[in-house]
């Protein structure tokens, strides 16, 4: 049965049956515009692990949904779907993140890692794990690309992002990234790391093709962070979340931020969400929560803006969800909207 028969047979207003795909979609991946790539992995998280449980926890509570979106009512037709969560990652996860663990924790006892550290094989295995996985995403990218589908990441903690950052640069000559985030990711090799969650939005500042980052609702950094930055002050652009709020508590309208903001922005856009930038009641599971964060009609709110302006969503990942119901609920619900926003700027 191909796409336009199961929309015939479909019915849009009818219980979400959990035996079809996202959001109760009957499309299969082969035949979906967009494809949600699930990535359980979870190995540098520093704050509460659970992340690559994200995938498998909002595409449970994807099927209570209902498909109208006020601003895109009929990009769902041309077919969403997710891969099946690959069991070897969620293993090879496992297996990793405890190595991680043990380095983390070696750490926060005010301890080292150099020279014949037995810590140091450790080390190099975890990165070695990390950077076979983000080039493993990087190629699952850039074949869906190859067959004019939108890939969609669904994280597992932030490092995931960088697959798909990557494989869209080696096709677009220049686009900005819109980071929604409580943190600023620009560390180097964090923990020692190379592709840390704390550290990904540093490689893709270091991306060709990469022409501007515009970060949101960042809340908490490191002097080292501070100064990466300002050194690429041409390429980043910090929206702090203290100046967010003073400028909301002062009576500005949160429309004349998000302009600003959208101003910022190339006409080629990537999103990147991580949902610790939303304050924690929105996503109390996350690994990292960090209090005064934005509230989801103004994240929902900031992407319509993005998308009104005429700017090309390329492409888009919602990363660091955690295990619980709200959790579930809320990411489930900002990857549709975001999902519709995807298709509609790959036409």
């Amino acid at each position: 049965m191909g796409i336009s028969d199961k929309l015939k047979a479909f019915d849009p207003n009818g219980v979400g049956n959990t035996s079809n795909n996202f959001f109760g979609l009957p499309f299969d991946v082969d035949e979906s515009r967009l494809v949600f790539i699930p990535a359980p992995w979870d190995v540098t998280t520093s704050g509460q692990a659970g992340a690559a449980d994200g995938p498998v926890n909002i595409f449970h509570h994807s099927f209570q949904i209902d498909l109208f979106d006020p601003l895109l009512p009929d990009a769902w037709k041309q077919g969403m779907a997710m891969e099946k969560v690959d069991p070897f990652i969620v293993r090879k996860n496992r297996e990793i993140r405890k190595l991680a663990r043990n380095i983390i924790d070696h750490l926060e006892a005010g301890n080292s890692i150099h020279g014949n550290d037995p810590k140091q094989s450790e080390l190099s295995r975890v990165n070695k794990a990390c950077e076979e996985y983000m080039a493993l995403m990087e190629n699952k990218c850039l074949q869906y690309l190859h067959n004019g589908q939108a890939p969609f990441i669904v994280g597992g903690e932030h490092s995931v992002s960088i697959g798909l950052i990557r494989a869209l640069a080696s096709r677009h000559d220049h686009f900005g990234i819109l980071q929604i985030d409580a943190h600023a990711d620009m560390r180097k090799a964090y923990q020692g790391f190379t592709h840390s969650h704390a550290s990904v939005m540093r490689l893709a500042a270091e991306t060709k093709g990469v022409s501007k980052i515009v970060q949101v609702g960042i809340r908490e950094l490191c002097g080292e962070e501070l100064q990466f930055i300002s050194r690429h002050n041409q390429v980043i652009k910090t929206f702090y979340g203290h100046d967010m709020h003073r400028r909301l508590f002062e009576r500005e309208p949160w429309s004349g931020i998000c302009r600003d903001i959208v101003e910022m922005l190339p006409d080629k856009v990537y999103v990147t969400f991580d949902v610790d930038g939303l304050d924690p009641a929105w996503c109390p599971g996350t690994g990292t929560p960090v209090p005064g964060g934005i509230t989801f009609s103004q994240a929902v709110y900031l992407m319509e803006a993005v998308f009104r302006a005429g700017k090309h969503v390329i492409g888009a990942d919602l990363v660091e969800t955690g295990p619980g119901k709200i959790d579930g609920i809320v990411s489930s619900r900002l990857l549709y909207r975001m999902a519709g926003m995807v298709i509609q700027g790959n036409q």
